[in-house]
C-alpha cells in the first residue's frame, strides 16, 4: 500500500532533576552543597532512509516521545544525556507543523536529519545555586520539559522525470517497458492508483528514475478525480514526457487533452508549466495514428516542443525518447523551490507573558520563559518557593494582574498549576 500522507505527534525528553545534595565527608569540617545537574532529554530526529518507500510506518505508530535525562547525583555528578530518538522517513518528505501550516523542514538528501522535538535541559543542582552570600542553598531544579507538536508529513515522490496525460493513454505501458517496473495496465481509466517510479537505464553510468504519475483530467488541480493526491508528485520532477492518444480512438482530440492537462498543472503550480515537456505520441501502431501525428506534429512544432512518435505496445521510438530526456536532465538547471505557503510569525509580548482569563474565572498567565520556570521549580522546597517568588516579583506579574483587576483569593493559573493570589 502507497501512503503519501501523515500524521505525527513529536516530544523531546524531559530533562533530568538537579539533585540537592551535601557533601559529609571525614575531615572536611565544611563540605557544602555538592549536588550535580539532570542530564538533557534526548531529541526527536527524522532522518532520511533511501531504503523507505512510503509514510506506511505511521499509519501503525503516530507518537513519538524521546527518553528523559537521568537525574543528577551526589558529590557532584551529572546525570546522563539521553540518546536521540531517530525517526526513519523516505527520500521528499516534506515536514510542516499543524498548527501553523509553516514548513519545518525539506527532506531529500540520504541521511538528512531534522530535529523535531528538542529535548529539555538538566535541571541545576544545589551546587550551581552557591553565592557569596548564601552558602549553603538546600533547592535543586526539576528538568526542563522537552519541546512537544503535531506534524504533517506530505511525501512528493523524487523523480527526475514524470510522465503525464490522461488516463489509458499508455503511460504505465510505457513505463513497463523501459524499466523494470511493473505497473497495473488494464483497459478501464485510473488502473493505476498510486504514483509508480522505474529506473531507466541507457548505458553505464547513463540512468534517471521514471515517475508514472496517475491519470489527470480536467479539474485536477481543485482535487476532481486522483487531483491534489497525486499532482504533489509531479512538483520535484525537473523534465516532463506528455504522453498523448495519438490513434484517437476514445473520440478525445489529441491536442484538446495536450492543452487541458497542461492548464491543470499550470493552475496547481504556475512553475510546472515552464519545466522542459517532451510529447510522446504514442499509440503509433494504431490505425489512423499516422495521419494524425502529421497534423499534431505541426501544431506541437509552433508551441515549440519536440514530438516523438512512439508505441508502448511494440517498443517503437521509446530509446530516442528516453535519450532525449536524458539530454534534457544534463542541461537542465536546477531552479529554487518556491516556498508558496504562508509562514505564521507570532508576535512575542514586550513583557514575555500573557494574562487571559479562563472559562472559570481563572487568571492564565502564559508565556515560555514564565511557563518553563514553573515546570523546573520544586515547590516542595521552601528555598525553591522562594526563588520562584522572587523571580515571580522581578517578571512584573503581581502589577499585571493586578492591572486586570484581580482580587484577593482568585485563581491564577500557570500550565498545570494553581495559586491562590495574596495581596
Amino acid at each position: 500500500m502507497f501512503i503519501d500522507r501523515a500524521k505525527i505527534f513529536v516530544k523531546g525528553g524531559s530533562g533530568g532533576n538537579g539533585m540537592s545534595s551535601f557533601r559529609r565527608e571525614k575531615f572536611v569540617p565544611k563540605g557544602g552543597p555538592s549536588g550535580g545537574d539532570g542530564g538533557r532529554g534526548g531529541n526527536v530526529v527524522l532522518i532520511v532512509d533511501p531504503n523507505v518507500n512510503t509514510l506506511m510506518d505511521f499509519r501503525y505508530k503516530r507518537k513519538f516521545v524521546a527518553d528523559s535525562g537521568a537525574n543528577g547525583q551526589s558529590s557532584n555528578m551529572h546525570g546522563k544525556g539521553a540518546e536521540d530518538l531517530l525517526v526513519k522517513v523516505p527520500p521528499g518528505t516534506l515536514v510542516k507543523d499543524e498548527l501553523t501550516g509553516e514548513i519545518v523542514g525539506d527532506l531529500t538528501r540520504e541521511n538528512q536529519q531534522l530535529i523535531v522535538g528538542n529535548g529539555g535541559r538538566g535541571g541545576r543542582g544545589n551546587a550551581r545555586f552557591v553565592t557569596s552570600v548564601h552558602r549553603a542553598p538546600t533547592f535543586a531544579e526539576k528538568g526542563e520539559p522537552g519541546s512537544e507538536r503535531s506534524l504533517l508529513l506530505e511525501l512528493k515522490l523524487l523523480a527526475d522525470v514524470g510522465l503525464v496525460g490522461y488516463p489509458s493513454v499508455g503511460k504505465s505501458s510505457i513505463l513497463s517497458r523501459v524499466s523494470a517496473a511493473k505497473p497495473e495496465i488494464a483497459a478501464y481509466h485510473f488502473t493505476t492508483l498510486t504514483p509508480v517510479l522505474g529506473v531507466v537505464s541507457l548505458e553505464e553510468g547513463s540512468n534517471f528514475v521514471l515517475a508514472d504519475i496517475p491519470g489527470l483530467i480536467e479539474g485536477a488541480h481543485e482535487g476532481v478525480g486522483l487531483g491534489h493526491d497525486f499532482l504533489r508528485h509531479i512538483e520535484r520532477t525537473r523534465v516532463i514526457i506528455h504522453v498523448l492518444d495519438i490513434s484517437g480512438i476514445e473520440g478525445r482530440d489529441p491536442i484538446e487533452d495536450y492543452h487541458k492537462i497542461n492548464a491543470e498543472l499550470k493552475l496547481y503550480n504556475e512553475r510546472l508549466a515552464q519545466r522542459p515537456q517532451l510529447i510522446a505520441a504514442n499509440k503509433m501502431d494504431l490505425p489512423d495514428s499516422q495521419a494524425n501525428f502529421s497534423r499534431i506534429a505541426a501544431y506541437m512544432k509552433q508551441e515549440g516542443h519536440e514530438i516523438y512518435p512512439v508505441s508502448a505496445a511494440t517498443g517503437e521510438g521509446l530509446p530516442e525518447l528516453m535519450r532525449r530526456a536524458f539530454k534534457l536532465l544534463q542541461e537542465y538547471v536546477e531552479e529554487p523551490e518556491a516556498v508558496d505557503e504562508v509562514k505564521v510569525y507570532e508576535a512575542k509580548p514586550e513583557a514575555g507573558f500573557t494574562i487571559r482569563r479562563d472559562d472559570d474565572g481563572a487568571y492564565v498567565v502564559e508565556g515560555k520563559d514564565i511557563e518553563k520556570l514553573v515546570a523546573m521549580i520544586n515547590f516542595e522546597n521552601d528555598e525553591g518557593v522562594r526563588r520562584f517568588q522572587l523571580i515571580w516579583r522581578r517578571l512584573g506579574i503581581d502589577e499585571a494582574l493586578k492591572e486586570r483587576g484581580i482580587q484577593e483569593g482568585d485563581t491564577v493559573r500557570i500550565r498545570d498549576m494553581e495559586f491562590e493570589f495574596r495581596l
